[in-house]
């Protein structure tokens, strides 16, 4: 989110430290309390705790509050911000600006003094995402801040820059998750029905709307799996529904238990631009297949996405249907699995030998 002078709040700032977003070198640093130490937003040292980080507009200020330069990023070194990442940040800026509408692509470009070639190719080389996708995610967020705070939906719509409410509706059932009514109220307005079933891999809860599945988890406890469900929609309307989500477990439980199939079910799940395109990656990845960060950063068209990549896969709600589980390092070890590593490792040994079986033999699923 953003001012409406196009400055980031404390939120934006945060997230950029979190996913450490090479374009917001330049426009703040970051620091640690509790090692006296300042730090670019994209400085690849352990994330420190929320409540430990203070943001600075650059830093001189941040010396003068008392913080050293950290000496792995070196924020104080304006020198080490490449082209690239300059020519991004600036957009950013940009973009960041514009309360009416997203900028054209022909503005943007005319405002860096480039072609728009150039900066549609470098700033989606950067960031992962095109210009028009980033300002898209910006006004989608300044409009959901807006809700949170209590605004009206018109009154939120026209803020954020929308000329019309036609677009955000077109856009909720994609990006939203929900109508805006229903994020305003904080998904109150929302009916999610859930099942717990028993699988090869341990209790297995999975929830959705009557648009698509909305949400699956693994657990070794029914009731945390219950709990995690209620914590991630703390203000829906959560009933447990054992036949009526029949239509959604029986593929999904098929499938962990040795039946995989390529689970063509439709989803409701909030997510950014860069998520979609990560999980629509990972939803093309053959059955006994996997495939490295670096590859599916490379699939999407942003080849030095692939920490963006990992961090998309952790963020990934509905596990199995959007198989990040296929996802791993370039040396060839498992990296991260929500659900822990073991089920990772089963889920990959059962989907190879589905695929190893001759087709004379092959299971139905």
């Amino acid at each position: 989110m953003t001012s409406q002078d196009g400055q980031l709040d404390d939120t934006a700032r945060w997230r950029a430290v979190l996913e450490r977003e090479a374009a917001m070198d330049g426009r703040f640093v970051y620091g640690v309390e509790t090692t006296g130490i300042f730090c670019r937003p994209n400085c690849p040292s352990r994330r420190p705790r929320r409540e430990n980080v203070r943001f600075f507009a650059d830093g001189r200020a941040a010396a003068q509050a008392g913080f050293r330069a950290c000496k792995r990023c070196k924020p104080d070194d304006r020198a080490r911000l490449d082209p690239a990442k300059n020519l991004a940040r600036r957009a950013c800026a940009f973009i960041d600006a514009r309360t009416e509408g997203p900028p054209t692509l022909t503005a943007l470009a005319a405002h860096l003094k480039l072609s728009p070639y150039h900066v549609q190719r470098t700033f989606s080389r950067v960031m992962g995402i095109s210009p028009r996708a980033y300002a898209d995610a910006r006004r989608l967020g300044r409009f959901k801040h807006r809700l949170k705070r209590g605004a009206g939906i018109a009154d939120a719509l026209y803020d954020a820059g929308y000329g019309s409410s036609s677009r955000i509706y077109e856009q909720a059932g994609a990006q939203l998750g929900m109508t805006p009514a229903a994020y305003r109220k904080g998904g109150r307005d929302m009916r999610i029905a859930y099942t717990v079933v028993r699988t090869p891999l341990g209790p297995m809860i999975v929830a959705g709307t009557k648009l698509g599945v909305s949400y699956i988890a693994f657990d070794d406890d029914e009731a945390a799996l219950e709990a995690a469900l209620r914590a991630e929609y703390p203000e829906a309307e959560l009933a447990r529904d054992d036949s009526g989500m029949g239509r959604y477990v029986k593929p999904v439980a098929g499938h962990v238990a040795g039946h995989p199939s390529s689970l063509e079910l439709p989803l409701d799940v909030q997510a950014t631009a860069f998520q979609r395109r990560v999980w629509q990656a990972l939803r093309g990845i053959p059955i006994g297949e996997t495939r490295t960060y670096q590859q599916i950063a490379r699939t999407i068209g942003a080849p030095k996405a692939a920490r963006a990549v990992g961090n998309a896969c952790a963020h990934n709600p509905v596990s199995i249907v959007v198989p990040c589980h296929r996802a791993i390092r370039g040396d060839g070890s498992l990296g991260g699995y929500a659900w822990g590593l073991a089920r990772k490792r089963r889920l990959l040994d059962m989907e190879r030998e589905f695929k190893a079986e001759k087709p004379g033999r092959r299971r139905a699923g």
